[in-house]
């Protein structure tokens, strides 16, 4: 209760006029309460005489001029009368400021703070809660209190103390290299002011964003770019590319997870094209310099157009990416590698990249040991074994250059069923089981009229080129899984092995994205998806030695296999819906929160070994085309 509560109201019954003029929050008919003494001074500033005074009306109280002594600076100060404490466990700490009535309308949960030591040093920090609490100790729900409100349009301020909760996140200093972070190892003073971090550098320390590498975004907190005095007044987020503190994170795997309409593919071909910039080189084990290449496979022929200018980016954008180090432009060394069977076009209308036709050789679930890519639907225990039996017996009596057609027709020969029977190796219902599921497969996929992708490593993996796998003209989810895995696990196959078909493939830095991925590297319970998820699994767990990784792209992340998933360290989540795709990404819960509410563009960034968890707003224009 304030002293006004004793002023305003000197007649129960009708004071009106006494009332009007009390809106103002001010016995002395000042408009804002703010600019009122304070309670204390203003019963101080009494004049004794007053009442004895004609000029003075019963219910005045005498003001003086005055000014304040500077200026204030902050938002507010550490407050102690709700316990000081940082603790080693979370639960354990108390940070709070009290924020001044000025301050309180730019206050925003996740909004960073700085709160200076006596010796230079600096708690950053982050708000976590905020809350109201009573000026004074009594109660504010009383008749008095209520009328008045009720009597007035403007809330009262200095009737209440706003605090906000501070997570400690760092302690930031100033040393010979220029600015460097630690653990929070000390308390702040009470009293100390708090102030909003608006320092490029001193944000990026604190919250351990590298100065250089891939760009991603800018940060932000509640969906709104964080400011500060530098120019660009943004403050970039990249995402380590190099080896100095660690393995580039291309090489640990990156998730990007977002719903339909979240801007998902918008934000992948961003952050891909930075990838494919000039000056993007990774060192070899032989001493050699080499840019990367990305190999994308593309579900709906969104990819290829990266080859394209985007026509609505004007110059002042293209200006602004040049000043941020942001890649952008059409990528002209992009070639769609486009899969041909019979009865589909691709029609291709969205770029204007070159196409290259392609056919995936029956050959090559011998030579890389892809059995699963004929099982067609699921094979269990006994019947798995039963198609490498023949596979193998095959390939013995046609060499490499057996095709599927001719495999069809060896085990259409009555007398190997019953040559296997009578061996003991093949049961007879297990034969016609496995050839079942082998005549499952979808004509045309294998030994097409195009070039075989095995004889195509050269223009599939290019140093600095992007190669764009288009799959939304094949009539079957069966075609599309095919040639996906085929192509995918031929890459992975020679990153990982010690005598590869191909060196092009072994020898340049790499990056493997996939679209849809929970299509594709889902846990299932049969042999062959087992045996496509282990493979991907030592991919991603060998990736950072081969220089090879994995941009996974999904709106259902909590299908992707636990074992891949679980290799990737760089998870990009835009809007989702659905909260166990949510829960499935391991994002902390005061980001998780946010994920079902943000816009188109806005996302959550958690990578570890990169920064703190924090919320980006990527670029609204697309570096490249994207759409029509």
């Amino acid at each position: 209760m304030t002293l006004e509560d004793f002023t305003e109201y000197t007649d129960e019954g009708g004071g009106d006029a006494d009332a009007t003029e009390a809106d103002g929050g001010s016995a002395t008919g000042t408009s804002d309460a703010e600019d009122a003494p304070d309670a204390g001074d203003t019963a101080a500033a009494v004049s004794p005489d007053a009442g004895d005074t004609e000029d003075a009306g019963s219910d005045d109280f005498a003001a003086y001029d005055v000014d304040p002594a500077g200026s204030d600076a902050g938002l507010g100060v550490v407050s102690v009368s709700q316990g000081l404490r940082v603790s080693e466990e979370e639960d354990d700490t108390a940070l709070k400021a009290f924020v001044t009535t000025g301050n309180r309308d730019s206050v925003r949960l996740g909004k960073y703070l700085l709160v200076p030591y006596p010796d230079g040093e600096r708690l950053f920090s982050r708000i976590t809660a905020l809350e109201y609490a009573q000026e004074f100790q009594s109660d504010d729900a009383t008749e008095i209190h209520a009328r008045r409100q009720m009597r007035r349009d403007d809330f009262a301020e200095r009737d209440y103390k706003f605090m906000a909760e501070l997570e400690p996140m760092s302690v930031v200093y100033d040393d010979a290299d220029g600015m460097s972070r630690r653990m929070t190892d000390r308390v702040p003073k009470p009293g100390a002011v708090v102030e909003e971090a608006a320092d490029d550098a001193e944000i990026k320390t604190g919250l351990k964003i590298p100065e250089e590498g891939v760009f991603l975004g800018h940060l932000s907190v509640g969906g709104e770019k964080v400011r500060t005095a530098a120019e660009p007044p943004t403050v970039d987020y990249r995402i380590t590319d190099d080896y100095a503190d660690g393995d580039p994170l291309a090489f640990r795997h990156t998730l990007v997870a977002g719903g339909t309409g979240s801007g998902k593919t918008h934000a992948s071909k961003n952050v891909l094209r930075q990838y494919l910039d000039p000056d993007r080189t990774y060192p070899m084990d032989d001493g050699r310099e080499a840019r990367m290449a990305v190999v994308q496979f593309d579900p709906q022929d969104e990819y290829a157009q990266m080859h394209d200018d985007n026509p609505a980016m004007d110059p002042e954008t293209a200006r602004r990416f040049e000043r941020e180090g942001i890649a952008h432009g059409g990528h002209d060394d992009t070639v769609a590698l486009v899969p041909k069977v019979p009865n589909a076009t691709y029609p291709g209308e969205g770029h204007r990249a070159e196409r290259v036709e392609f056919t995936i050789p029956f050959s090559m679930v011998n030579e890389y040991d892809m059995p699963w890519l004929v099982a067609g639907s699921g094979l269990n225990e006994n019947q798995y074994p039963a198609l490498l039996t023949l596979l193998n017996r095959f390939f013995s009596d046609y060499g490499d250059s057996g095709t599927y057609r001719e495999f069809l027709s060896y085990l259409d020969d009555p007398a190997l069923k019953e040559e296997l029977d009578e061996s003991g190796r093949i049961h007879e219902k297990t034969f016609e089981a496995v050839m079942r599921r082998v005549r499952g497969v979808p004509g045309g996929v294998f030994d097409g009229d195009a070039r075989p992708i095995t004889d195509l490593d050269h223009t599939l993996v290019r140093p600095g080129g992007l190669s764009v796998v288009p799959t939304y003209h094949l009539p079957t989810s069966r075609q599309k899984e095919i040639v996906v895995l085929a192509v995918s696990a031929m890459l992975v196959g020679d990153k990982l092995s010690n005598d590869p078909r191909s060196d092009r493939v072994k020898e340049t830095p790499l990056l493997i994205g996939m679209d849809e991925a929970h299509n594709f590297l889902a846990d299932a319970d049969n042999v062959q998806a087992r045996k496509v998820v282990d493979t991907f699994t030592e991919a991603a767990k060998q990736g950072r030695k081969e220089r090879l990784g994995l941009f996974l792209i999904t709106q259902d992340p909590q299908d992707v296999a636990e074992s891949v998933f679980k290799q990737v360290n760089t998870k990009i989540v835009l809007n989702l819906g659905d909260e166990d795709a949510i829960q499935s990404v391991n994002i902390p819960s005061n980001l998780a929160g946010k994920v079902p509410y943000m816009e188109k563009g806005q996302m959550v960034v958690y990578s570890p070994d990169n920064s703190e968890p924090v919320e980006l707003i990527g670029l609204s224009t697309c570096v490249t085309r994207h759409g029509e």
